[in-house]
């Protein structure tokens, strides 16, 4: 497919952490692309020169209406929505309505606009505390969340939506994702940020005092949790290959997990941000956190099956090393602004 000849394509939650960096990834591939974004957790910083930005709500139906229109919209990548775990389990109707029904006015304006192919930004949470040790796609779902709960319903819609209307779709469920782009256009900006790698060098480079270790009581085999990290322009990746393949085969539409298939402990993953940075982490150990199974790996064998996708950057010290680029480059950003 030429460059003139591919479709414009829509990314929903563009400003965003994995967002952005599937529209680096569109933009490096010679798609089309705009953004759609409120910019409540995303950064105009993040969208590339050149990339149209509508500021503004996915539930809006005007707006999504002049978007398709004025860009020619033919796919949409959807990250929008709300992804922190505990605040889903305290405000669940927030999960709902950010992550539920906004995509149920997304998917319906699509419909009305003709759109063609939607790609969703699920999670490994639909399959809550699973009882194998690593995850394929058969694996039965049984969120344990309000989050998990939010993504699986997105799924099921966009399953029914199908098979009702000329439309396909994609859903792609993450592990954990971490890293950053490469060359430093991108990366994990978000404020209070979570996220395990993300913490950690933010302790490293001082803007942390410690990092919390939940739970050493895990049945792996030093005692905390396991988890499959991904790297975000490998998942990006992955994300322009689902677009291509819906396109090639519009009567198809596929369910992948996205993992490398491997899996790092919290105190592997601490003790290599320790050798990438040169430094000591002060680890605090608490107590475990509720719903947090033992492990959580991924079986990557169908996306690499269906799409031929293989990683780039598989590798936990060039994960936390791009992680550490960006953190220094946001901190002159922000010291910039």
């Amino acid at each position: 497919m030429t460059t003139q000849s591919k479709p414009s394509v829509l990314v929903t939650g563009g400003a965003g952490y994995i967002g952005s960096h599937a529209v680096l990834a569109l933009k490096d591939a010679g798609w089309p692309v705009a953004v759609i974004d409120n910019l409540t957790t995303g950064f105009r910083f993040a969208i590339p020169e050149g990339v149209p930005l509508y500021e503004g709500d996915i539930a809006d139906a005007d707006l999504l209406a002049r978007i398709f229109a004025e860009q020619q919209t033919v796919a949409i990548m959807h990250f929008a929505g709300s992804i922190i775990v505990p605040e889903s389990v305290a405000d669940p109707l927030k999960y709902y309505h950010n992550n539920t029904a906004k995509s149920r006015a997304l998917i319906a304006a699509a419909i009305e606009a003709g759109i063609a192919h939607v790609i969703f930004s699920s999670t490994a949470a639909t399959y809550g505390i699973p009882e194998v040790a690593a995850v394929n796609e058969d694996t039965p779902q049984r969120p344990i969340n309000p989050y998990g709960w939010s993504k699986l319903m997105t799924e099921q819609m966009l399953a029914d939506v199908a098979a009702a209307h000329p439309m396909n779709y994609g859903v792609l469920r993450y592990f954990n994702v971490a890293g950053a782009d490469p060359q430093a256009r991108s990366g994990q900006s978000t404020a209070g940020a979570t996220h395990l790698i993300k913490v950690a060098i933010e302790a490293a480079l001082g803007k942390r005092e410690s990092v919390s270790v939940f739970g050493t009581d895990y049945a792996t085999p030093d005692g905390t949790g396991v988890r499959d990290y991904i790297h975000v322009s490998d998942l990006a990746a992955a994300h322009v290959l689902t677009l291509e393949a819906l396109i090639a085969q519009p009567g198809r539409s596929l369910t992948m997990n996205c993992g490398y298939g491997r899996g790092f402990s919290v105190n592997e993953v601490l003790d290599a941000v320790d050798r990438v940075t040169n430094r000591q982490l002060d680890r605090r150990i608490e107590g475990r956190r509720a719903g947090d199974p033992d492990s959580l790996i991924s079986d990557p064998a169908h996306l690499k099956a269906t799409l031929g996708w293989e990683p780039r950057h598989a590798d936990l010290d060039t994960i936390i090393a791009h992680a550490l680029a960006w953190e220094r480059k946001l901190t002159d950003l922000r010291g910039a602004a």
